[in-house]
């Protein structure tokens, strides 16, 4: 992948379709063409594009979105098709080739298979293709779902490295109320850091067609500004919006730690903290939040004050303060069971009758990604 790293743009349903709920070859077109003027200035760029169920509702003729699920995993095979050939056939009007890739949670979960899917969009980006990717929504189980484009896109980013990630959407960005209820509603055109007031404030999904909303959205944002990969949220629909995003443009909301806290996460974590699916959460006190956050340091058992889930030593786990904020996301030492008798004793009282431990942390640094 080049040295600067790709650029993902993820487009939500809301954005890509038209008033009929249709695909909207126009803008389509559109977002392509900004695609190949980028590559042309020598970007590489990944498409995550929602859009399958929408394009496979117009394929098939339905009028409403199918409810049970082989009907709409049916439904999304036959969109999933015809939205590739949509942007395949306008990526090549300006000579660049379109590569189709589908992946469920499964796909990243498994180590190995991470670094082979890396290893696919890493090749394709060398041939100087434009990978689009989904969810591969006919075979996705909830259980190993992505929950949302928004949330791929950033595991994407993670996945090849990015220098940018960009969410098209119906919003212009990240307001100071929801501009829908209250017209003196500010943008705020940058955030370092994701306060619990931020979070809260988010709402969820505000159209018939998408899935996301803004509280997806700041997930997203929470994985990028941990992984160190600035993101934007804008309006998709403005013209030329991706490539003044791209050309420093002040455009939307852009998310991106001061240069003092920006975070520089290896591989191996962005992998525990963005793919893994957590089977557990600890809860923890103010003073194991501080020293997780402020010093980087392992997660104690003396810091734990609760725990939830059925997980065993190896699993990934989420770790919160008692406000339920999640502070990180690591692999956990021990098993449920284990952390029920031990959590809030320190490591000496441990070690006498779990001396095959030695020592060892809840939950190691190195296997640890804070947000």
């Amino acid at each position: 992948m080049g040295g600067q790293g790709p650029i993902v743009v993820k487009i939500g349903s809301s954005t890509l379709v038209d008033a009929a709920g249709a695909p909207d070859r126009a803008f389509i077109g559109s977002l392509c063409s900004q695609v190949a003027r980028l590559m042309d200035e020598g970007h590489e760029v990944v498409v995550v594009s929602s859009g399958a169920a929408a394009a496979g509702m117009e394929r098939l003729g339905l009028k409403a979105r199918p409810k049970d699920l082989p009907t709409l995993q049916a439904c999304c095979a036959a969109g999933q098709a015809a939205l590739t050939e949509i942007y395949a056939e306008v990526l090549s009007q300006s000579g660049h080739a379109a590569g189709q890739v589908l992946m469920t949670r499964r796909d990243v979960v498994d180590r190995e298979c991470y670094l082979n899917t890396r290893n696919t969009f890493e090749r394709l980006l060398e041939l100087g293709v434009v990978p689009i990717v989904n969810e591969n929504d006919t075979v996705s189980v909830a259980e190993l779902s992505f929950s949302d484009n928004d949330m791929l896109g950033a595991i994407v980013s993670a996945l090849v490295g990015a220098s940018l990630y960009v969410i098209l959407s119906d919003v212009e960005g990240l307001y100071t109320a929801n501009p829908s209820t209250h017209p003196e509603a500010k943008l705020i055109p940058r955030v370092e850091e994701l306060t619990p007031e931020i979070l809260a404030g988010a709402t969820g999904a505000g159209s018939a067609f998408g899935t996301g909303g803004m509280a997806s959205k700041l997930r997203a944002a929470r994985a990028m500004l941990a992984a160190g990969i600035p993101m934007t949220i804008c309006e998709g629909r403005k013209a030329d919006v991706l490539v003044d995003v791209v050309h420093g443009k002040k455009v939307g909301t852009r998310f991106e730690a001061s240069a003092g806290h920006a975070a520089h996460e290896g591989a191996r974590k962005l992998w525990i903290g963005l793919a893994g699916v957590p089977q557990g959460t600890l809860t923890v006190d103010e003073g194991a939040v501080h020293a997780l956050v402020d010093r980087g340091s392992s997660l104690l058992p003396a810091g734990v004050i609760a725990t939830e889930g059925e997980y065993a030593a190896g699993d990934v786990v989420d770790i919160r303060a008692e406000d339920g904020m999640l502070v990180a996301r690591g692999i956990t030492r021990y098993s449920a069971d284990e952390v029920m008798r031990i959590h809030g004793l320190k490591l000496d009282v441990i070690e006498r009758f779990l001396p095959e431990r030695e020592g060892a942390p809840l939950v190691h640094r190195d296997e640890m990604l804070v947000f």
